[in-house]
């Protein structure tokens, strides 16, 4: 069954991005946004899914298991983000 998302506290501009672009394409603001969401949601799956296909063989060829909480930190420290509290989900 369909669910009901609301956002709040969206900047002015950005609400006024969105609207001109979902008038540009010919689609409500709500349509717009279902699409863009939807698309968001499959990206989002392939990415996971990808990036978990990578650090299993890279981890296969390489014979050695990095647990979670240390790649993360790598990507972190490589992007130079500083990451004042992690929750890790098991």
């Amino acid at each position: 069954m369909p669910k009901v998302i609301q956002v709040r506290d969206v900047p002015d501009d950005v609400h006024d991005a969105l609207a001109a672009t979902a008038a540009a394409e010919g689609l409500s603001l709500t349509r717009y946004l279902q699409r863009e969401l939807t698309l968001l949601s499959r990206r989002a799956t392939l990415t996971v899914a990808h990036n978990m296909d990578v650090i299993r063989r890279t981890q296969h060829e390489v014979q050695v298991q990095v647990d979670r909480a240390t790649i993360l930190s790598a990507i972190h420290e490589g992007r130079g983000v500083q990451v004042e509290c992690r929750i890790d989900v098991v």
